[in-house]
C-alpha cells in the first residue's frame, strides 16, 4: 500500500475540493454513506473516460482502446513539489475478459516520486491503456512499477489514428494526461500503481485480492463500479476485441 505523509494528503485534500471535478462530485447517489466516496471517485472515473473519448479529433485513438487489454483512471492525481516533487492518486482499472467484456473494476492507488528544485502543485486526469497482459500480471501479484515491470510510453493522439502492430509492440502501457484542458500523451515512469486493498475490501464487502476482482473469481460488479464498466464497453466493445495472447 502507498503510504502518504499528511502533508500530502492535506495538499492532496485542498486540491481535491478547488477543483470543479472534487467539486462536482460531492454527493454519491443511492450509495451507504459509508460508501460515498469510493462511489464519487468511481463517478470521477466515468466521467473522465466520457469526456477524454469525447474529444473531437485529439483523444485516445479508437483502434488503441479496440485493443486495449486493460485500461486504467485515475482521476485528479495530484503532481505536487516544494523541493522535493511526487504524484498521488487513486481510481479504478478494469481488464478485459476472453470473452471481450469488460472485468469488475478494482480500486487502485498511483505514487510516485522525483527529486529537484520544483515548486507549485497541480493536478491532472491520468488514462493508462495495457496492450497486454504484462503490466496487469504485475499488478496482480501486488505492484507495477510502470517503466520497470512493464514498459510505458506517452499515448499517441488522435481519435482517428491508425495504430499498428509495431506501435502496439513498442510498449505494454500507454499514458495519456489531461491538465486544465490539455490533453496529451505524457511519461509517468517511476510510478508504482498497487491495489487500493482497503477501498475493495468495502466497496465489495469482504476481502478480496486484485485476482479475484479482475479475474472475476469471486466479485460481480456493483452498482458503484457498473457506470465505468458501461463506459468502457462503449468506447472499447467486446465486438472489436482485439486477438488475445
Amino acid at each position: 500500500m502507498i503510504k502518504v505523509s499528511s502533508f500530502w494528503a492535506t495538499v492532496i485534500a485542498v486540491m481535491f475540493f478547488l477543483t470543479p471535478m472534487g467539486a462536482g462530485a460531492l454527493t454519491a447517489q443511492n450509495v451507504p454513506k459509508d460508501l460515498e466516496e469510493y462511489a464519487e471517485r468511481a463517478e470521477d472515473a466515468t466521467a473522465v473516460l466520457h469526456e477524454i473519448m469525447g474529444i473531437p479529433e485529439k483523444g485516445v485513438p479508437e483502434e488503441l482502446m479496440a485493443k486495449a487489454h486493460a485500461v486504467a483512471v485515475i482521476p485528479h492525481m495530484v503532481k505536487g513539489a516544494f523541493g522535493i516533487g511526487g504524484t498521488y492518486g487513486k481510481g479504478l482499472i478494469s481488464q478485459r475478459k476472453p470473452s471481450g467484456m469488460w472485468s469488475t473494476p478494482a480500486f487502485i492507488e498511483i505514487g510516485g516520486g522525483s527529486f529537484g528544485l520544483q515548486l507549485g502543485v497541480e493536478a491532472s486526469d491520468l488514462v493508462l491503456v495495457f496492450t497486454n497482459n504484462e503490466g496487469v500480471k504485475s499488478l496482480l501479484k501486488g505492484k507495477v512499477k510502470l517503466g520497470a515491470d512493464a514498459s510505458v510510453a506517452a499515448g499517441p493522439i488522435g481519435r482517428k489514428a491508425q495504430i499498428g502492430t509495431d506501435v502496439l509492440l513498442r510498449s505494454s502501457i500507454y499514458s495519456y494526461s489531461r491538465n486544465k484542458g490539455l490533453f496529451a500523451g505524457v511519461a509517468v515512469d517511476g510510478s508504482a500503481i498497487t491495489m487500493d486493498d482497503s477501498a475493495n475490501r468495502k466497496v465489495y464487502a469482504k476481502k478480496v485480492s486484485g485476482e479475484d476482482i479482475l479475474l472475476e473469481r469471486s466479485v460481480k460488479t456493483t452498482s458503484i463500479g457498473k457506470p465505468f464498466v458501461d463506459a468502457l464497453e462503449k468506447y472499447s466493445p467486446s465486438s472489436r476485441q482485439a486477438s488475445r495472447e
